[in-house]
């Protein structure tokens, strides 16, 4: 679970990413500081209550209601989002960073076949690795469409948990997964932990969302919310991952 502290660094520079990012808002909420990821069409941030660590959200950036509003090109842009969440989320939790990739070699002249060449046992090692991280745990990933399924915020919003083998994974032996119940009663109620920090927002709303869409069970209403200054600093750790994938990316595609 470790990220170089040079990319750290660089994520945890930028103070306000409003520059970055512009303002976004998750249905009636700003969450600019929360943000993580962005996309023509998409956006991630960091949960005010995340049921467990690493638990975020992917949105759409228009505030659709309901996932059958999106068009083709929006549908597609989220879950490509949703699959590099993952891939960021693998990278953090389950596996430490790979070692760093040997220099390219040197390119062919013009007048030779160009061969795909045999990969280097480094290579080899890498793509091991990769696999390996998708092995080394699991992931909930859960959408509430709609009041009735128990969304809170009337805007699109995939649930993003990764499950750690060891730590948080869902124990073998219990046939049910308690996680779906809490994401149903005041734990997951993710419109009301926005509600309950946005105060001002608060005072001039119809009222305190409500969760919904869930089995019997104790609800939870005094989960500590977290200081903004955490969330920032875990958008930050995330995107500084997002960046050394991008760049192991690039290095491949310069092979």
């Amino acid at each position: 679970m470790s990220t170089s502290s040079a990319a750290l660094a660089s994520a945890l520079g930028d103070e306000k990413q409003q520059q970055h990012f512009g303002r976004i808002h998750f249905g009636p909420f700003e969450v600019t500081n929360q943000i993580f990821l962005t996309t023509p069409h998409s956006f991630a941030l960091v949960n005010l209550k995340p049921l467990l660590p690493g638990h975020v959200l992917v949105c759409p950036r228009r505030p659709a209601q309901r996932l059958t509003e999106l068009s083709p090109s929006e549908l597609t842009d989220l879950f490509t989002s949703v699959q590099r969440v993952q891939r960021m989320l693998a990278r953090h939790y389950f596996l430490s960073p790979p070692s760093p990739s040997p220099s390219p070699s040197p390119s062919p002249s013009p007048n030779q076949p160009q061969q795909k060449p045999n990969p280097s046992p480094e290579e080899e090692e890498e793509e091991e690795e990769e696999e390996e991280e998708e092995k080394a745990g699991s992931f909930n990933i859960a959408i509430q469409d709609g009041p009735e399924a128990g969304q809170t915020v009337s805007h699109v919003h995939v649930h993003v948990i990764p499950r750690i083998r060891g730590s948080t994974a869902k124990a073998a032996e219990t046939p049910s997964d308690e996680l779906y119940e809490r994401m149903a009663a005041e734990d997951g109620n993710v419109g009301g932990a926005q509600w309950d920090w946005d105060r001002e927002l608060a005072d001039a709303a119809n009222g305190r969302p409500k969760p919904g869409g869930r089995f019997p069970s104790i609800e939870d209403a005094q989960r500590r919310a977290r200081r903004m200054e955490e969330m920032e600093r875990e958008a930050a750790v995330y995107r500084a991952v997002l960046r050394e994938l991008e760049g192991e990316g690039e290095e491949e595609e310069g092979r």
